[in-house]
């Protein structure tokens, strides 16, 4: 029994750890995407030549990669300072908020790498169309055509690192249920010896 509490308490701690470095990444990640691309709105220089649908779709993907981001930093700002806390001082593990608050931290990373990085990417894109359509569209154009085989290859990253994480908890999760298992094989075998003895004592 006390083996089983020590290895709760070592996974609680870890998750702790883990929902830490995940908010403090989504963080960093958020701010810097999200200055990028009001930088980039601001600063361009616009011609009349540039199609009004070019325009609209590159306003679209701004905004949706700055609310992205600010949701992702919103939900960081929010639980990260709660977690820091049990973490820098004596308090207990029950204190902090990362079990509860899972999906949103989960949300938050999502939002600030996958979908974060997707329409940045997109972003980059678009600002190409509309800052070099007037001058060189071949220019534009080769910049589409690098950016296709990079959203691929994050795209196969992110479904192969996935994939790996969940191969990886799983043996984590067998592991753990071998040696509950064999704990509770044991407690068994003891229990059995105690019941053994006190007969033979009875009688």
């Amino acid at each position: 029994m006390l083996l089983e509490t020590e290895n709760d308490t070592k996974l609680s701690w870890r998750r702790l750890h883990l929902s830490r470095a995940k908010l403090k990444a989504s963080s960093r990640t958020s701010a810097l995407l999200a200055g990028f691309a009001m930088v980039a709105m601001v600063e361009i220089q616009l011609s009349h030549d540039v199609p009004e649908e070019l325009l609209i779709a590159f306003c679209v993907c701004t905004t949706l990669l700055v609310a992205v981001h600010m949701l992702a930093l919103l939900i960081s700002t929010c639980i990260l300072p709660h977690v820091e806390v049990v973490t820098s001082t004596p308090c207990s593990i029950t204190e902090s908020p990362h079990e509860t608050l899972h999906y949103y931290i989960e949300t938050a990373w999502a939002f600030s790498t996958v979908f974060g990085i997707l329409l940045f990417l997109l972003e980059i894109a678009l600002l190409c169309w509309v800052k070099f359509y007037e001058y060189s569209k071949p220019a534009a154009w080769s910049t589409t055509i690098v950016l296709i085989p990079v959203v691929i290859l994050l795209l196969v990253f992110a479904i192969h690192f996935y994939r790996k994480l969940v191969a990886h908890k799983y043996e984590l999760s067998k592991h753990g249920l071998r040696e509950l298992e064999s704990l509770a094989n044991r407690l068994h075998n003891e229990n059995s010896d105690k019941v053994s003895d006190h007969s033979v004592l009875t009688i």
